[in-house]
């Protein structure tokens, strides 16, 4: 059973720093394309950064240069660390694989706000 956990989230003042974690279990993360979605109140899920099992890696115009996706084989986990964060970037942040099934995590909230 595939079950993706992300974790890390949390309240940080503009210009802050936050690294979220998918851990994954039952999958390896590394035969998959991993990304990280985010679903902003009101507004539609949104692709923000892809790795794929390659280490091949891209991201949405807005945090190009702000965030870093990255793989750790040895944990099974995909990290997302955000630097700079903006009010803009306040959603909940869903991790996502891919192969011929797509699998989801929960979701950890990310809130920017002085």
């Amino acid at each position: 059973q595939v079950q993706l956990v992300e974790s890390g989230g949390g309240l940080v003042q503009p210009g802050g720093s936050l690294r979220l974690s998918c851990a994954a279990s039952g999958m390896i993360v590394s035969d998959y394309v991993m990304s990280w979605y985010r679903q902003a109140p009101g507004k539609q899920r949104a692709l923000v950064a892809i790795i794929t099992p390659g280490g091949s890696t891209n991201y949405v115009d807005s945090v190009k240069g702000r965030f870093t996706i990255s793989r750790d084989n040895a944990k099974n986990t995909v990290y997302l660390q955000m630097n700079s964060l903006e009010p803009g970037d306040t959603a909940v942040y869903y991790c996502n694989a891919a192969s011929t099934r797509s699998y989801w995590g929960q979701g950890t909230q990310v809130t920017v706000s002085s």
